[in-house]
Parts: structure tokens; sequence; C-alpha cells
């Protein structure tokens, strides 16, 4: 196994790299680390896609070109590097389980969006509703079943809580994407997923709900509004309760 030497190290600092098909050039994972992390994937052991595609190399007799994007970044600088290339070549390729993550920007979003967004109003919610962020897996581009699946799982929730909601809304940077009606609730990792490819490993007091889109009329109500004013300052938390 490939390792850096101290000296390297030592220069690397926090670092952001990509791994690429040899056969074809395409990068297929984007991470970011320090001393050695960038070849810790060559003995992950998890089932996912780019496990699926490292082993498939390795039974070949080939590996991985690693690529070191960019070196020597404050730990900060490297999570927005990271994020921006994710953003860059996009989910459909990559094989990365979410998007990159840094606290001080947002992610990739078309103008239009934008401009959309700035002017979005507030809005009053008037039932007893869940306001899921769902930052790190969403795309403009999704699916209806897409979005309905990471939506509604999985949440580090108390079911005897949750349970009281009667939607669930769908929130990226703030703006209602789309609402749920909730039917029931459900252990993590019980309930089938068509398009999520993520490997859930640690379910263990998490839960996930079965439902579909609410009616129209309410959805009219929420759907492209801010919900930001129920969001104190600093809170980070995935789901915050509405009237419950």
């Amino acid at each position: 196994m490939m390792k850096f030497p101290p000296e390297i190290i030592k220069e690397l600092k926090n670092y952001v790299y990509a791994y690429r098909d040899p056969d074809t050039g395409v990068i297929f994972y984007v991470g970011r680390g320090q001393s050695n992390r960038a070849f810790d994937h060559m003995d992950d052991a998890s089932e996912t896609r780019k496990t699926e595609i490292i082993l498939r190399l390795r039974k070949s007799k080939k590996h991985p070109i690693i690529d070191i994007l960019r070196y020597g970044l404050t730990k900060d600088d490297a999570a927005l590097v990271e994020a921006a290339v994710i953003d860059a070549l996009g989910m459909t390729q990559l094989t990365n389980q979410t998007r990159g993550c840094h606290d001080k920007s947002s992610g990739r979003i078309s103008a239009k969006s934008l401009i959309e967004t700035s002017k979005a109003k507030d809005c009053q919610i008037n039932h007893q509703a869940l306001l899921m962020r769902i930052n790190q897996l969403y795309r403009e581009d999704m699916t209806e079943q897409e979005l309905y699946e990471v939506t509604r799982g999985i949440w580090p929730l108390k079911r005897i809580r949750c349970q009281k909601a009667e939607y669930a809304f769908a929130v990226y940077q703030g703006i209602v994407r789309e609402v749920y009606q909730i039917d029931s609730w459900h252990s993590a990792g019980t309930t089938p997923y068509e398009t999520r490819r993520e490997f859930f490993t640690d379910l263990k007091g998490r839960v996930e709900f079965s439902g579909s889109q609410a009616p129209k009329k309410v959805r009219n109500d929420y759907i492209g509004k801010s919900v930001r004013n129920y969001f104190k300052r600093g809170n980070r938390s995935s789901v915050i309760y509405v009237n419950i």
C-alpha cells in the first residue's frame, strides 16, 4: 500500500484528492483529509459503489489513479474545495454518498434559482410539521422519487414525538422544495428505497416515514416559500418541529 513520506505529509497539510478510473480517466470519487487519508479507501470493506469500482479494478490487477487536486490548505479551505469539486462534477458521476460540506458557503445552484431564492417570502406554517433540511443530498435535477426518498429518511428522531406531525417539508437553503403528507413511521432501514445509494451503517435510534405528496392546496401554500424564520440563528439541527 502506498504511503506519503513524512516530509510530504508535512507539506500536504489538508488536501483534496480524487480517484480516477485508469481505463477511462473519469473521476469517480472526491475526498479530503490529512496524512495518508487518500489511500484509506483501498482497504474500505463497506458495500458502496466506490468500493465496487475499486474491487473491480483490483481483480483486474489495476488500481485507481489518485490525484491530489489541492494541498497545503487549512481544514476550512479543504472543505470548500472539496464541496466545489463535487458540485462541479455532479453526484451522478461520482460515487460520493453526499455532497461536500462547507458551513460558510452554499452548494451549487442555478442563477435562476438563486434569484428566486433571494425573493422568496417568509411563510406562516399553520400545520403540525417537520422541516427537514436536505442540504447535503439535494440537487436541482432530482426526480420526484429521489426528492421524496432523501426527505423521508433517515432521521435521528424520537418516534413518539414525530408521530404528531401531519406533514414533512423538504427544505433546501431555507426554501421549501416539496411537502409530503406523513402516513406512517418506521425504524430506519426497514422500508425499501429505489434511488438512494448510500450504505446506511448506523441506523440505531433513527426513523423514516412513508407518505405521499401533500394535497395541492397545502403544497401551493408552502412550496417556494422561505422558512428561514423558523431556524434560529446558529441552529444546525437537521429537523425543526413546528406546532408540535
